[in-house]
């Protein structure tokens, strides 16, 4: 039995389960500007992906960078849903 698709499978939903929660508490802490953080983590895990040799952990690495990637774009969509009143508003941050 081939074991990988399901393990594959299983590190993706929960690299995306833990990406969530993550951009709310940046955004509610640090705000947009740090966007640069997830790029740099999706570039770090893309390098990294293409280093290894287990086709696992270079598709893990992979999802990961990915998903560092596509949390730039919800940092943004975050920022808007708090201006709705859809998630708090850091009281002791002050946007830049």
């Amino acid at each position: 039995m081939n074991f990988t698709g399901i393990i594959i499978g299983v590190a993706s939903f929960l690299c995306i389960g833990l990406f969530h929660p993550v951009v709310i508490k940046a955004e509610y802490y640090l705000g947009v500007r740090c966007w640069w953080m997830f790029l740099l983590l999706g570039v770090a895990c893309i390098a990294a992906s293409l280093l290894v040799a287990e086709v696992i952990l270079s598709t893990i690495l992979g999802v990961v960078a990915f998903s560092a990637f596509w949390s730039i774009l919800e940092l943004f969509k975050q920022k808007e849903r708090v201006a709705k009143g859809w998630f708090p508003k850091n009281p002791k941050r002050e946007d830049l």
